[in-house]
């Protein structure tokens, strides 16, 4: 853990936290922000000083800590892995982050697509998926490799002339214009690990109501997309059948929605498909499992998680443990009288 002077102090940096599967990301940097506003790493003496002073009264809850404390890219509740949290100064710099390359590795369940591309939404629509062979899924892949174009689902949130797309769909709305695709770039797309039906993954109970599919049709059709929600299931199913599902891993740019890939594939596969798992494995330079020498590892939620419930005691130099995990994969932007201690 590197020496931190009380000149340094307090410190403005990043560091990237490995979200779990669950809580929102603006539920991880709020149970954060309750350590991070009253720790000397980051808050100034008289400041802390003051918020002794102040406790036991009643605090707004529009009352913003002292310190600034942002995050470089959301992850959905489903998702885990990379969260890049951003103190003080650094918040400046998250934008880098946004358009920076990315590495996931993602579960597709083949056989139902839902409204949401991942196992969260309801069923859209079923289709046969015993078809589907290994070799055929990696062949399919290289239609998805380089530069590409996506398209934003229909039930995305997506604003269109201030109103989200999922609304024009449910309502049977006409869309004003057609939805624009976006040029992304995949720049490693590979098959990792085919699970065939040796898994515990199964479609979602829920299904999007008839009359909203049929008016999500009729959305499409007024920009000449001809698109049809029906069932069309395997035809000898049977009683306890269970899907095929395949684990992919990809390195991608900035505002590459892997949700889309992983529907996509599955159409071109004639199937259907959706997302079960997501894991953001590397968001620049912060990552799960370092690589490269200018990597850095990210801090385990379960250091902050115990941190809230068990505060703990400080070691010799002053650091509780979350303090410590913290300062060893930390990237200090700048402290009082610091610098960067990376150019980049």
């Amino acid at each position: 853990m590197p020496k931190v002077t009380t000149e340094q102090l307090p410190l403005s940096g990043l560091f990237g936290v490995n979200k779990p599967s669950g809580p929102t990301s603006m539920a991880i940097i709020n149970d954060m922000k309750k350590l991070i506003n009253e720790s000397k790493l980051f808050v100034e003496a008289d400041k802390l000083k003051e918020d002794t002073k102040g406790k036991g009264k009643k605090r707004s809850r529009f009352k913003r800590g002292p310190v600034k404390i942002g995050q470089g890219g959301t992850l959905d509740p489903l998702a885990d892995g990379v969260l890049v949290v951003a103190i003080g100064k650094a918040t400046k710099r998250l934008g880098e982050f946004l358009d920076c390359v990315k590495e996931y590795r993602t579960t597709c369940l083949l056989g139902c697509a839902t409204d949401s591309y991942d196992s969260e939404g309801a069923q859209l629509r079923l289709a046969p998926w015993k078809h589907v062979t290994r070799e055929q899924v990696e062949e399919a892949l290289e239609k998805f490799r380089g530069n590409i174009m996506q398209t934003p689902p229909i039930f995305s949130a997506l604003k269109m002339d201030g109103k989200p797309l999922y609304e024009y769909a449910r309502e049977g709305i006409p869309l004003p214009r057609p939805i624009e695709a976006r040029q992304v770039t995949v720049h490693e797309l590979e098959l990792v690990e085919w699970k065939g039906s040796d898994h515990s993954y199964r479609w979602p109970e829920k299904k999007v109501p008839l009359e909203q599919r049929k008016a999500a049709e009729k959305t499409l059709q007024t920009v000449g997309e001809n698109v049809k929600f029906e069932d069309s299931p395997e035809a000898d199913m049977g009683e306890g059948a269970i899907p095929t599902a395949f684990v992919l891993r990809m390195k991608v740019s900035g505002g590459t929605y892997v949700r889309s890939i992983v529907h996509d594939l599955a159409e071109a596969l004639g199937s259907a498909g959706h997302v079960v798992t997501l894991t953001r494995s590397r968001q620049g330079r912060f990552t799960l499992e370092p690589t490269e020498p200018n990597d850095m590892e990210c801090v385990p939620w379960s250091v902050f998680e115990k941190a809230v419930a068990t505060p703990g005691e400080p070691d010799e130099d002053g650091w509780k443990e979350w303090e410590r995990e913290v300062l060893a994969k930390f990237e200090v932007f700048e402290g009082k009288g610091a610098s960067s201690s990376r150019d980049s």
